[in-house]
């Protein structure tokens, strides 16, 4: 009985471990696709930029 609940605790955390990876990976390919547009918006608008 201590054993099955051993394994469906670990099987929970592994399921977690995955669906919280691939919510990390998301978000990270999201705000680094955001970062390189930003940047190239500056970069192609730098000339219009006045001190």
């Amino acid at each position: 009985m201590n054993m099955e609940r051993i394994y469906k605790t670990m099987r929970n955390v592994g399921a977690g471990s995955i669906a919280m990876g691939i919510v990390i990976a998301t978000v990270g390919l999201t705000v680094g696709t955001v970062s390189i547009i930003t940047g190239a918006i500056l970069l192609k608008r730098k000339s219009e930029i006045e001190f």
